[in-house]
């Protein structure tokens, strides 16, 4: 795919991407698809994709309660529990605010350890990591933000995504639908958002604006960015993924890059349908 080779233009050291439709065909690829790169929050969905294996496998169940008071499985998954942003301090009742959180993804990670018995690195590696050969991936620390990974693994993850193997697809269907509609909050790097739209651990990109998706991406479109200037989204509407790794923190330049990036993108897929 000619799009690709935009990242050529971005102002990082080094950047790779690629595109796999929803049959896993890998449409093309740009840069070093094997350099393991930090994956700052697309860690999130990673860890979230763990958890609904360890919901199917009878480990744990998405309602029952986890973390602050009031709040379960489901509220930690959907960034809706209260907790602050990178403290273990309550902010709000369970379900009545979008609160991104990563002390909401450690306590999850915890749970799931605890009711697993498996500490939660390498809980994730047994259930996803290795069923979908991401050899190259390692959840060694937060559950929120402590990923490293490859854009050749991250591919195969989002090949599953698209046609799970791992899971129920009613449960990946789940997933990427909203969870407490109409709630709103902040998306972070882009402001307030009302609604801010999050599904079981993807965020749903529906009408927001600013976005880090393109102008074109369908309302279905869903993922997560991170703050090593790293993405992952999926766009149902596309019949597609798209993965784009860097090694420079998030900044304007993202936001300046990633939307003519995808855009562009999307129009190489419409236009060889």
């Amino acid at each position: 795919m000619q799009s690709l080779a935009m990242i050529e233009n971005w102002p990082v050291p080094t950047a790779a991407a690629a595109v796999v439709t929803s049959d896993g065909t890998l449409l093309g690829s740009h840069g070093p698809t094997a350099h393991r790169f930090p994956l700052a929050s697309v860690t999130k969905p990673l860890a979230a994709y763990a958890a609904l294996v360890a919901y199917e496998e009878g480990a744990v169940e998405l309602d029952e309660p986890a973390g602050p008071e009031g709040s379960t499985v489901r509220h930690l998954l959907a960034h809706t529990s209260g907790l602050a942003f990178d403290e273990h301090r309550v902010t709000a009742p369970p379900g009545t605010r979008r609160l991104y959180s990563n002390a909401g993804f450690e306590v999850l990670g915890d749970h799931i350890a605890k009711a697993t018995d498996i500490p939660f690195p390498e809980y994730v590696r047994q259930a996803v990591l290795e069923p979908l050969g991401m050899t190259s991936t390692a959840l060694d620390g937060s559950p929120a933000k402590d990923g490293v990974s490859t854009v050749d693994d991250l591919v195969r993850f989002a090949a599953e995504v698209q046609a799970p193997r791992l899971l129920d697809p009613r449960t990946v269907l789940e997933a990427q639908t909203v969870v407490h509609p109409g709630l709103k909050g902040v998306l972070p790097g882009y402001g307030h958002q009302n609604p801010n739209d999050w599904g079981l651990g993807f965020e749903i990109r529906d009408s927001k604006s600013p976005h880090w998706t393109g102008l074109s991406s369908s309302p279905a479109t869903f993922g997560h960015f991170g703050q090593s200037g790293t993405f992952l989204w999926i766009d149902p509407a596309a019949g597609a993924a798209c993965v784009a790794l860097t090694d420079r923190a998030f900044g304007p330049w993202a936001a300046e890059v990633w939307t003519p990036f995808t855009d562009a993108v999307l129009a190489e897929l419409g236009a060889s349908r």
